[in-house]
């Protein structure tokens, strides 16, 4: 199992100051360096967080270190004067990877993954299948992959949010009947030859089950990062200050 890093909330932070702080770029690099499968982006049409010159620099930054390029986000979503739409940005970006959310333009996360009628039509992804390594598509666990019969998909990302709340509730059924979801999908998948990546709220304590499975070639994460790197870095910074002011 590989990761695949999420900078979506580095760039809500900057943008809620309207300033270039934090650096996309400083927070890329560092991840980069580290042995990861590469970055994720999911730009969305209000720009409240990835903006299309980030997509210009994280191509960048992904060739210079020679690692993955994801890009997240709704085929069906028209262009508009402050985006240029998915289609256009996975023909211009041509990512390692393109993954297919069904979210609505003004919604605040993806919460659900397609159904597999939705995606049977090929020419809902030829323009996406020709520009890209991976055309990967998000689904709810529990769905049976032996159902796709569109070509042009080659791998699936598991909608982890309802495990990632079975395990917050810590009921042991619960957090099974979830766990056995993801596992049909997966296993279903693997089946038709696609690759297995997963995502959504998975964390440091949530992700030791999912990784004991062996079936999940990719996760992708950003949330749970920011998150943890505040509360893990948030004491070190503050002494930081105080030392300074002190001294």
């Amino acid at each position: 199992m590989k990761l695949s890093i999420n900078l979506n909330k580095i760039a809500l932070i900057r943008n809620s100051r309207g300033s270039i702080s934090p650096s996309i770029e400083y927070f890329a690099r560092t991840a980069l360096e580290e042995n990861i499968l590469g970055l994720t982006a999911h730009p969305r049409p209000d720009n409240r967080h990835i903006r299309y010159e980030d997509l210009v620099l994280i191509r960048a930054l992904t060739d210079e270190y020679q690692k993955e390029f994801n890009i997240e986000g709704n085929p069906l979503e028209l262009p508009s004067s402050e985006y240029k739409g998915y289609l256009a940005i996975i023909e211009e970006f041509k990512p390692t990877q393109a993954t297919l959310v069904p979210d609505d333009t003004n919604q605040l996360t993806s919460d659900h993954g397609w159904s597999i009628d939705d995606l049977e039509d090929e020419a809902f992804t030829d323009q996406i299948k020709n520009n890209c390594s991976r055309c990967s598509v998000f689904v709810d666990a529990g769905a049976d992959l032996n159902q796709l019969k569109n070509k042009n998909i080659n791998a699936i990302e598991i909608f982890t949010g309802p495990y990632a709340d079975a395990y917050k509730s810590g009921n042991p059924k619960h957090i099974d009947e979830e766990l056995n979801k993801v596992i049909f999908t997966a296993e279903s998948a693997k089946r038709t030859g696609l690759r297995v990546n997963a995502g959504h709220d998975l964390d440091l304590d949530n992700l030791v089950l999912i990784k004991d499975l062996n079936l999940i070639d990719e996760v992708s994460i950003g949330h749970a990062i920011i998150s943890e790197s505040l509360n893990q870095g948030f004491k070190s910074t503050i002494r930081q200050y105080i030392d300074l002011i002190d001294g």
